[in-house]
């Protein structure tokens, strides 16, 4: 557990700037997320294992926006690493959370970490406490950018013909938040079927996370199959870039060129 952080939100919760903070909590050696309304909660807070990849790391975005829509007039922090605090800049674009009703509490993540996400920025910028990481070049992403064109389709199809159509990149992704899902459209992706038609379901994915996928992983971690689901976003996110020169998340008065609510 870390005092710094434990101090700071214990601070806000004291003077009454928030109405909880939503974090994780450990009992009976399991980590999960939890909504901490007072000080003396705190006892029981996690920040999980920062030293092995995919440990004890959850959409706390996703729940955020759950917890903002049923208390609108309420402010609440909540535990972010790089990738989520890029979440948090996308989602306040796209009118999904209020930036006033928001705090951040950030935590680094370990070069370690980093170097296993091959992330790009692996600390906020409301850094609270934790290590101030390196940037990760994306070794997988060059491996497939040196397949010739039909190695990579084949590449690609193998990967996508293990996908067992159970949503859980869909589900986990703190980025997810269409009333509509286009992934349960019949004119897209025929429904009952299993396996889904390949690729038609993951590139209709790919295509609609196009900059708004900040590279957290949770979908590659979440997926049965295995699917390197993160290479794939990650190499959407470089077209992105070279084409219109926008970074999911790194800018919070640039929109994405595919966001249009209340105008670009």
């Amino acid at each position: 557990m870390s005092t710094t952080v434990k101090v700071y939100v214990e601070q806000l919760l004291d003077e009454g700037k928030i109405k909880g903070f939503l974090g994780l909590r450990e009992e009976n050696g399991h980590i999960m997320p939890h909504l901490f309304c007072s000080p003396e909660d705190l006892v029981h807070m996690s920040l999980g294992d920062n030293t092995r990849p995919g440990d004890a790391r959850y959409p706390l975005n996703q729940l955020l926006i759950t917890l903002a829509a049923k208390y609108p007039d309420d402010t609440f922090a909540v535990l972010v690493r790089g990738c989520d605090e890029r979440g948090l800049k996308e989602l306040f674009k796209w009118e999904q959370l209020r930036e006033e009703k928001v705090i951040p509490v950030g935590i680094g993540c370990p070069d370690e970490l980093a170097k296993a996400c091959e992330c790009e920025k692996p600390f906020p910028d409301a850094l609270i406490e934790g290590p101030q990481g390196q940037k990760a070049d994306s070794e997988n992403v060059a491996h497939v950018d040196g397949m010739d064109l039909d190695t990579r389709l084949e590449f690609w199809l193998g990967e996508f013909d293990r996908c067992i159509k159970c949503f859980g990149c869909r589900n986990v992704c703190p980025m997810c938040f269409c009333n509509e899902c286009a992934l349960q459209e019949e004119s897209l992706v025929g429904t009952g079927k299993i396996p889904p038609d390949n690729p038609t379901f993951h590139l209709t994915r790919a295509v609609h996370m196009a900059g708004r996928c900040i590279d957290c992983g949770l979908c590659e971690e979440a997926c049965p199959a295995d699917i390197p689901l993160r290479t794939l976003y990650k190499k959407v996110a470089d077209i992105v870039h070279e084409a219109f020169g926008y970074r999911t998340g790194y800018e919070l008065d640039k929109k994405s060129p595919f966001n249009i609510i209340g105008g670009l």
